[in-house]
């Protein structure tokens, strides 16, 4: 089973089940965002988290096996087009090169790791509209010099 047949079936059974990924989360013990990232084939769960994740969802093992495959990140390189994934890329093109100042001038010349990485999403409610939190929180790597 390729990661793509794999999230196929993940998303239709949680589907059919009515379940939110806190939900599903839940049972799998780890983070909304984490599960729906390895559920999404962009991550891979161990055979404990795999098979409680079966067991939320009543999947085959062929999932559970699917779920633990190292994932191949990749994506297109154009810019995108789903609107909400869209405003990201804007962010990014807008105030990428800010963050980038600010990180170097906070913690010297390095990245934030993508690994050593959490990340989390609220809803704050506010008469004014509701507003989306995105807290992301990674280890700082500093560049080594020889």
């Amino acid at each position: 089973m390729t990661k793509t047949e794999m999230t196929a079936m993940i998303l239709a059974a949680k589907e059919a089940k009515g379940k939110r990924w806190e939900a599903v989360a839940e049972g799998v013990g780890m983070s909304p965002v984490w599960t729906t990232s390895a559920c999404l084939g962009m991550n891979s769960m161990s055979a404990d988290q795999a098979a409680a994740l079966c067991e939320t969802l009543d999947l085959p093992d062929e999932v559970a096996s699917a779920l633990q495959a190292c994932p191949h990140k990749h994506w297109d390189k154009t810019i995108p087009t789903d609107p909400l994934i869209y405003r990201f890329y804007e962010m990014i093109n807008v105030y990428g090169e800010t963050m980038k100042q600010i990180i170097h001038e906070k913690f010297g010349d390095g990245i934030m790791s993508a690994i050593d990485f959490s990340m989390d999403i609220d809803k704050e409610e506010n008469p004014a509209g509701d507003r989306v939190v995105i807290t992301l929180n990674g280890k700082f790597l500093p560049y080594k010099s020889w």
